[in-house]
């Protein structure tokens, strides 16, 4: 999937891009101001009370929580784009060093959607996927 010409689609896949190669900046600079963020909706480990995270300060603390100590592969099956909005349907692998030889790997199976203001700047990013599902569960991996 390459970067086209519809603007949440685009958002998106530079989000992905910039999650894997650590690119903290340039993430934060796709969203609005008041942009959210619910990954997953819900309340969940990542979001005690389940409202989201909004605005600058709250995002800098969820890359900086979540993103930053993982390494994230993010796989999207497929793309459905229908006007200022994206949804993604996807694969992460989620991979958390633990020490020399060990790490916490997490495999989320999920659909992302993506809103775009007239800009092309991000106003939310929604989490489709359930934390109790047996598929999406933390285990830990060897590593070569």
């Amino acid at each position: 999937m390459t970067i086209d010409d519809h603007p949440a689609r685009k958002a998106a896949l530079l989000s992905r891009e910039y999650v894997q190669t650590k690119n903290r900046e340039a993430w934060l600079n796709l969203y609005a101001d008041d942009a959210i963020i619910e990954d997953p909706i819900g309340k969940s480990h990542i979001d005690p009370e389940g409202k989201g995270h909004r605005g600058k300060a709250a995002r800098e603390a969820f890359w900086d929580n979540f993103i930053a100590p993982a390494n994230i592969l993010i796989d999207i099956k497929e793309s459905y784009a229908a006007g200022n909005e994206v949804a993604n349907h996807v694969e992460l692998t989620i991979t958390i060093p633990a020490d020399d030889k060990k790490a916490l790997q997490q495999k989320v199976f999920g659909v992302f959607t993506y809103a775009v203001d007239d800009a092309g700047k991000l106003l939310s990013l929604r989490g489709y996927w359930e934390t109790e599902d047996p598929n999406n569960s933390l285990t830990e991996i060897n590593i070569v």
